[in-house]
């Protein structure tokens, strides 16, 4: 009488804790097919890339196109959005009180300074009164296809000695090319 019970003519038999495991000859080979075919597959059907296609030029991959078309910087829907954004800023976190009154000497620093198919940017700097009567420096940029899903230009702004959380830190030298 045998104590090993019989599963096919060749069987391998492995001891553990919880009893014996049976694994036949035949799933072993046919595990060892199916991982030598996804190997040759990989190397047989393996392709460069391809560039994209006419298609997907023309929907999905266009490309950067700038135009450079970017407001002045006295542009009044860019002052207007600076000052409505500090206004906002002021009001949620730190001085409700404090909003900007005016813009004084406003100038154009840099257009484009960086290489060619970056976003046209043009940077500003002035003077901003604000509601305590203190003046501060302002650096900005506006920025082309920046704004809400790119659809428009966009506008990033600092004004010294009142950029609280330090996004533009030291001194706004980070609004500045």
């Amino acid at each position: 009488m045998a104590l090993i019970p019989s599963v096919s003519p060749v069987t391998f038999m492995r001891g553990n804790s919880r009893g014996i495991v049976v694994v036949s000859a035949r799933c072993v080979l046919l595990a060892g097919l199916a991982i030598a075919l996804a190997a040759l597959s990989d190397l047989f059907l393996a392709q460069a890339a391809n560039a994209a296609s006419w298609l997907e030029k023309n929907f999905y991959l266009s490309g950067p196109r700038y135009d450079g078309v970017v407001p002045p910087c006295d542009y009044p829907d860019a002052l207007v959005k600076i000052s409505s954004r500090f206004n906002a800023k002021e009001n949620n976190f730190w001085d409700p009180n404090l909003k900007i009154v005016a813009f004084e000497k406003i100038r154009e620093t840099a257009f484009r300074p960086w290489a060619a198919n970056t976003i046209p940017r043009r940077f500003c700097s002035g003077i901003v009164e604000v509601s305590d009567g203190g003046k501060h420096v302002i650096h900005y940029s506006i920025a082309e296809d920046a704004g809400i899903i790119g659809a428009t230009w966009g506008v990033e702004w600092c004004v010294v000695g009142l950029d609280r959380n330090w996004a533009y830190n030291p001194g706004c030298k980070m609004a500045r090319p």
